[in-house]
């Protein structure tokens, strides 16, 4: 965009000082923010015969008023407005609700034009808008923009359009006229016009197409240039290692390596013998195997005479980390420890004094690695499992303990292609798409609410086999706005109904830390039977011995939260059950039932529950790292999203982009955007 487009919004004429505060307070402070303000949807003028409209769909009639509106009060403040309307050749009915301030102004013989819902039965009309006198011929398609405060969407049209009109001439296009003929692209300066004032549906389709694969060209141009970056320009490890000594080590494992875990490996492997700093992202369903593919990188970082850390967001993970990865080890002379904030005093003391001193190959720790008094050797990986459970700050600091480290992120959260190539675009992904051989299917049961008993019986017969159950509620107390059953209330159920025959545990957010251990550790003991809890069980917990997961009011869960919590029982050789109970009122709520006792697949599921409930709440808000695009939907412009990857990534690795005039937007803007400084651009 042109400097002159960086002014504020009252050098526009038109625009005053009150004006320019109303549209400050919406974050549009200069002319270039209120051009690139779009519209939220659009009304569709466009005429239909009655014929062809469909039931429950919206519509604009113009015609004639055929009756005396009539006006009917049902409160001080609600009302009802009825009257006949001669449409073409149908005469219809128009009721409009809570403006009867139209009474007065509506008469017979009027030539109006109503927007609203056709109800094809009644032969009605439920308008949402009532324009006097017809509708002009050349306004098809009008935008409607949020707005707040004193603005209204019908000045906000005209401010826009005021810009357009004085600063149009200014807006600059950032895409080479390369890119813009090989895709068919409008120009930057008709597609911003035609998205505030389209002439037809395909204009509109051209204007949004085109400004859709130029933010995510951006974004992924953004992203493509920070991973450049930091190949070139932070020195990592170049780790040397046998791979004498590391096949012998997989050879010895006490089970066989899938297919996808021998291809994660190989890339793994890969990026830590070159000499940039590794960056990878490993996805795994729940009980793919991703601790048998961290032991292999850690032993490669020993075998090149550094230390590995291994961080996980609870002790009981981190406890089971450090047990499977000491039998893992067991026939090297490789050293594993263990650091949370249940070790102190003494052994504290000597594990950071042989850690500092370099007689500690591998430490397992929760967010205690990352205390300042923690110190390595030689620190050469950074493995986070779940990475999405620690903030990027705690990330950092464990990284920042070692000399540009490698970093390998693990996670059980199955991520969509889409959200991968945008949450973690500056990432190199690797994914464990295989399931371990021999390992059984979670069966899955969706149940409704008047079968619990029925679900409890079960339980007890399984109980009654040695194994264990979880029941998960969405709720710790009683809450008046949701009428889901909650954690304590099931808890005082179940210990009635069971009558001391078995222990009945409960777990949930408001416990501290040491709280939850106990409660953990009961269970994976066996001294507790059935765990109630909330979902703070969703990820890291393994009780192989637990074989039945039941899951209350399950239609207050996303797909991928379901799955996690699924996830936590299959873990041993004994056949598996996951019980839904669920009587979803939604069609969705019925869709998310239905697939999940259709597929195991986490990933076949992430895809469902992205489309489902969009990207925003696929992480939930806070911890997403989730782009806001103003135009592109990461969903549905899947395939735009993909090119504009594939582009970016080719520019990037081209001389032409770094030093030819066609590119020359686009490298100011990732200049401006502190990507890179004016060395680098070089």
């Amino acid at each position: 965009m042109n400097r002159e487009l960086q002014q504020p919004v009252t050098a526009i004429k038109g625009i005053g000082e009150e004006t320019g505060a109303a549209l400050e307070e919406m974050g549009i402070t200069t002319i270039e923010q209120l051009l690139m303000y779009a519209p939220y949807r659009y009304e569709d003028y466009e005429r239909k015969d009655l014929a062809e409209v469909k039931h429950d769909e919206k519509v604009t009639v113009e015609g004639k008023v055929h009756s005396e509106p009539s006006l009917t009060y049902y409160t001080k403040k609600k009302s009802r407005l009825a009257f006949r309307l001669l449409a073409g050749r149908y005469l219809i009915t128009v009721v409009c609700f809570n403006r009867p301030y139209l009474k007065e102004k509506i008469a017979m013989g009027d030539t109006i034009t109503v927007i609203g819902k056709w109800d094809q039965h009644r032969q009605t009309i439920t308008a949402y808008e009532i324009k006097l006198g017809p509708l002009p011929q050349a306004k098809e398609i009008e935008p409607v923009y949020s707005v707040r405060g004193s603005l209204t969407v019908k000045g906000m049209r005209r401010f826009i359009k005021l810009a357009l009109t004085q600063y149009g001439a200014a807006i600059v296009d950032p895409l080479p006229l390369s890119i813009r003929r090989a895709y068919r692209l409008i120009s930057k300066q008709e597609a911003i016009r035609a998205i505030h004032f389209p002439r037809s549906h395909e204009e509109l389709r051209q204007a949004r197409r085109r400004l859709v694969y130029e933010e995510f060209l951006l974004f992924q141009l953004k992203i493509h240039a920070l991973r450049k970056v930091a190949r070139e320009y932070s020195q990592g490890i170049a780790h040397s290692f046998s791979k004498e000594k590391l096949d012998a080590f997989i050879g010895q494992l006490p089970f066989s390596l899938t297919n996808a875990q021998r291809r994660v490996i190989a890339e793994i492997l890969a990026d830590m013998r070159s000499p940039y700093r590794m960056n990878r992202l490993l996805q795994g369903d729940v009980g793919s195997g991703k601790t048998v593919v961290a032991a292999v990188a850690l032993y490669a970082t020993v075998l090149s005479g550094y230390q590995g850390a291994l961080m996980v967001p609870t002790e009981i993970l981190a406890e089971q980390h450090a047990r499977s990865l000491q039998q893992l080890f067991a026939a090297t002379d490789v050293t594993v420890a263990l650091l949370t904030s249940s070790v102190k005093g003494k052994k504290r003391r000597e594990i950071l004094e042989q850690l500092a001193a370099g007689d500690i190959d591998i430490m397992i720790g929760t967010h205690a690695l990352i205390q300042e008094e923690v110190n390595f050797k030689r620190l050469g990986l950074v493995i986070t499992d779940e990475q999405h459970r620690f903030g990027v700050e705690q990330r950092r600091i464990l990284r920042e303990k070692g000399q540009s480290p490698d970093v390998l992120m693990m996670t059980a959260t199955p991520i969509p292609r889409t959200l991968a190539i945008t949450a973690f675009g500056e990432m190199d992904v690797s994914v464990i798409d295989e399931m371990p051989a021999g390992r059984k299917k979670v069966q899955t049961y969706w149940v409704k609410h008047h079968m619990f008993e029925r679900v409890l019986d079960f339980i007890e017969k399984e109980i009654q086999k040695g194994r264990q159950a979880y029941v998960i509620c969405p709720l710790i107390e009683e809450s008046e706005k949701l009428d889901v059953q909650n954690a304590i209330d099931v808890h005082s159920m179940l210990t009635h109904y069971y009558r001391g025959k078995y222990n009945i545990g409960l777990m949930h957010g408001r416990l501290s830390a040491e709280e939850k251990e106990a409660v953990m550790k009961a269970f994976s003991e066996n001294r507790v039977q059935v765990l109630v809890s909330t979902t703070v069980v969703e990820v890291g917990v393994n009780v192989p011995n637990a074989t039945v997961m039941v899951i209350y009011d399950a239609e207050r869960f996303g797909l991928a939260q379901l799955h996690q919590l699924r996830g936590r029982v299959g873990r041993g050789d004994e056949q598996s059950y996951c019980i839904l109970i669920a009587d979803p009122k939604s069609e969705v709520g019925k869709e998310r039932m239905r697939i999940m006792t259709e597929t195991t697949d986490g990933f076949v599921l992430s895809e469902k529950d992205l489309e489902l409930r969009g990207p925003g709440d696929f992480f939930g808000t806070k911890q997403s790292g989730m782009p806001e695009f103003q135009f592109g939907d990461i969903v549905h412009d899947y395939r735009i999203l993909e090119v504009a990857r594939s582009d970016a990534a080719k520019l990037i690795e081209s001389k032409a982009f770094w030093h030819d005039e066609p590119y020359q937007c686009l490298r100011l803007y990732l200049q401006e955007s502190g990507v890179l400084d004016g060395e680098k651009l070089d």
